[in-house]
C-alpha cells in the first residue's frame, strides 16, 4: 500500500536511509531524511491543531525554501490539498488562484507577499507565515496553535486524496484547475526514478521553481523517493552565477531544467568557463522543445547525454522520456519513448495510428489526472474513447520514440494546408545566421490563414 503514496514512499525512504543528506539549503544547513520526516509531521500537526483537515486546501506561496519543501509534505500527510502558488503573480491573479482552488489557509514565508496578502484579506482567508531557523529547530507557524502528534497517528494516507492541485496554463481560456491524488504523485515519481535510474547516491541543484510541476515533482519528489539529495540555491530561485558552484559542492550527479536555462548555462559557459564542471550521469531538458543544436552544445560543453523527456500537468509531469545510454539512443528531435503509461496517436474518430502516421498524442495510466476540477465541459473533450487527449500532434517511429508535429490549435490553416508551426521553427533556428525563431498564423485574405514568424 505504501507505493501507492507518496507519503508512504516518503516514509519507507526515511527508515531506509535515515542518516542519508535529504536536503540542503547552500551553504546554511542540511537535513538528513529522518531529520526531515520530522520535521514534517511536526508541522502537520501543527496544521492539524490550526484546523486543517482531509480535503482542505492550503495556498503556499513561497520562493524555492525549505520552509515550501516542509510545508508542501506537511499539507498532502494531512491529508489536506496543496496548491502552490506562483509569488510573482499580481493580487487579480492570486484572488483568482485562491478563490478557484477553494484554499482555507495561505502560508507564507515571513518577509510578506504584498499581493497575497492583500487577495487573502479579500477572499477572508486566513494567512500564516512559516520559519525554519535551522536544521535543529522547529518549523513555527504564526498561529498560536500548540501541535498535537496524536492527532497526526491516527490519520492514514489514502491513494485517492487529492495532495496536489495546479492549473495549467490555458492558451485560449482561462486556466483549468488539475487535481493530483496520492496514487498520480506516487506512479510518476517511481517512473520518473525507474527512468533515470535514480539512487541515494544521486544529487541535484533545484533550479526550477516548486510551484511549477516539472522543479516539484522531476528536481525534488523524485530524488526524495529515490533517497538522493536535493540542494535548494541560497538565493531562493535559479542564479547562473552560483550554480556550477552548487553542483561541484554538493556533488551533484545531474540536474533538470527548460531550454531557456540550458541556454542561460550555456551562454555563462561561453562567457565565463569554470575551472572544473561536475561529471554528470546525465542532463534533462522538459517543458518546450529543445533546439537540436543546443542539446549538441550542451553535450559537447558538459560531457553529458542530455535527454529530452515531454510532460503535463495532466499526467503528473512525466509522459515520455529518451532513455540512459545503456537503455537505448537517445534521438535529437524526439521526447523519446512512453514511460511508465500507454500512450497512442488517436485520430478524429479515436482510431489507433500505425507507426509514421501523425494524430493526437493520446496517454492512460495511474498517473493521469481523473479530470478538471468543476469543468465537465474540458473534462469531456480532454477523456474521449477512454484516453487523455493531450491537444498534442505527434508521430510515433518504429522504435517507440515519438516526436512532436505541433499543438491541435495552433495548427496553420493555410488554405485548407495545415501547417505545424513547430516544423516551421525548427527549419528557423536551423540557420546559422538565426539564434532563436517563432512562427505562427497570420489572417490573410487569400489563404485565411499564412505563415508569420518572428526571429532573433
Amino acid at each position: 500500500m505504501e507505493n501507492q503514496t507518496l507519503t508512504g514512499l516518503l516514509k519507507k525512504v526515511a527508515s531506509e536511509f535515515p542518516n542519508r543528506r535529504a536536503v540542503s539549503v547552500s551553504g546554511k544547513f542540511d537535513l538528513t531524511y529522518a531529520r526531515l520526516q520530522e520535521l514534517v509531521d511536526h508541522a502537520a500537526s501543527l496544521l492539524i491543531a490550526s484546523g486543517i483537515g482531509p480535503n482542505d486546501t492550503v495556498a503556499l506561496t513561497f520562493p524555492n525554501t525549505v520552509e515550501l519543501v516542509v510545508m508542501f509534505l506537511a499539507v498532502i500527510r494531512c491529508r489536506a490539498t496543496a496548491a502552490p502558488l506562483n509569488p510573482a503573480y499580481t493580487a487579480e491573479e492570486f484572488e483568482f488562484y485562491l478563490s478557484d482552488s477553494e484554499s482555507k489557509l495561505l502560508i507564507t514565508p515571513e518577509v510578506p507577499i504584498q499581493a497575497v496578502k492583500a487577495a487573502a484579506t479579500k477572499l477572508n482567508i486566513p494567512h500564516v507565515t512559516a520559519k525554519l531557523a535551522g536544521a535543529t529547530s522547529h518549523v513555527t507557524l504564526s498561529s498560536a496553535a500548540e501541535s498535537s502528534p496524536d492527532s497526526l497517528s491516527q490519520l492514514v494516507n489514502d491513494a485517492s486524496d487529492v495532495a496536489l492541485f495546479l492549473h495549467t496554463s490555458g492558451t485560449t481560456s482561462r486556466p483549468k484547475g488539475v487535481p493530483l491524488t496520492q496514487l498520480n504523485l506516487a506512479s510518476s515519481v517511481q517512473n520518473i526514478k525507474s527512468v533515470y535510474k535514480l539512487t541515494e547516491s544521486d544529487s541535484t541543484v533545484i533550479v526550477l521553481p516548486l510551484f511549477h510541476v516539472h522543479g516539484l515533482i522531476a528536481g525534488l519528489l523524485s530524488s526524495l523517493v529515490a533517497g538522493a539529495a536535493v540542494t535548494l540555491p541560497a538565493a531562493g530561485r535559479f542564479s547562473a552565477s552560483t550554480f556550477w558552484a552548487d553542483m561541484l559542492s554538493y556533488n551533484a550527479t545531474w540536474y533538470t531544467a527548460v531550454p531557456t536555462i540550458h541556454q542561460i548555462i550555456l551562454d555563462r559557459h561561453d562567457s565565463k568557463p569554470e575551472p572544473k564542471y561536475p561529471k554528470l550521469r546525465f542532463i534533462r531538458s522538459c517543458s518546450s522543445s529543445l533546439a537540436p543544436s543546443i542539446l549538441a552544445r550542451l553535450e559537447e560543453s558538459f560531457g553529458a547525454p542530455v535527454l529530452e523527456a515531454y510532460a503535463m500537468t495532466e499526467a503528473t509531469h512525466l509522459m515520455c522520456s529518451n532513455p540512459l545510454p545503456e537503455d537505448g539512443p537517445h534521438k535529437p528531435g524526439s521526447v523519446g519513448r512512453a514511460v511508465g503509461q500507454e500512450l497512442a496517436i488517436l485520430d478524429e474518430k479515436g482510431l489507433v495510428q500505425p507507426e509514421g502516421v501523425n494524430g493526437e498524442v493520446c496517454i492512460r495510466g495511474p498517473n493521469v489526472t481523473k479530470g478538471y476540477k468543476n469543468n465537465p465541459e474540458a473534462n469531456k473533450a480532454a477523456f474521449l474513447f477512454g484516453w487523455f487527449h493531450t491537444g498534442d500532434i505527434g508521430v510515433l517511429d518504429s522504435d517507440g520514440y515519438l516526436s512532436l508535429v505541433g499543438r491541435i490549435k495552433e495548427l496553420i490553416n493555410r488554405g485548407g494546408e495545415k501547417i505545424s508551426p513547430i516544423e516551421v521553427d525548427a527549419v528557423l533556428v536551423s540557420h546559422p545566421e538565426i539564434e532563436q525563431g517563432v512562427s505562427f498564423g497570420v489572417p490573410d485574405d487569400k489563404y485565411g490563414e499564412e505563415v508569420g514568424a518572428y526571429i532573433i
